[in-house]
Parts: structure tokens; sequence; C-alpha cells
């Protein structure tokens, strides 16, 4: 899974984003395998990340190695310290 996202996050600038944070967890009893934090300028840059040609290519080996993809905005609070 990891050489898949290795190749799709890549993109990401090509599409004005950027990775900000990338959380690998232990994937059991429904939990993520991994959780990407992403910043794009909008939802019309989100979507041409999504429809990247290049991404889209990768549906065949996006199929065997990643069971669901959650996609939804969240903000950043500040620390409390």
């Amino acid at each position: 899974m990891a050489a898949y996202e290795d190749q799709v996050l890549a993109l990401l600038p090509d599409h004005h984003g950027e990775l900000l944070a990338r959380a690998i967890g232990p994937g059991t009893d429904g939990t993520p395998n991994e959780t990407q934090f992403i910043r794009l300028p909008d939802e019309v840059a989100l979507d041409a990340y999504l429809g990247d040609p290049r991404r889209r290519g990768l549906a065949a080996e996006r199929e065997r190695v990643v069971e669901r993809t959650v996609v939804f905005p969240v903000r950043f609070a500040g620390s409390a310290g």
C-alpha cells in the first residue's frame, strides 16, 4: 500500500497541494492503516487531483491495496500549551 500512496501523493504539487502529515496505524478492527492530511487550495484542485489521469491509471493497484477512502475537510486547532 505504501508504494501506491507514495505514487499518488507525489502528484499533489501538480495540483498546488501539499502533504501535511501521514500517519500509519494498525489497520485492524476497522481502523485505518493510513491517514493523510493534505492541503489543497480549493475543491477544484481536489477534484483535479482525484481525477488526475496518472492517479486514475493506478486504479487497479488502488483496488488491490486500498479498502476504502474517506475524504472530508478538517481544520487544525491551535495547541493548548
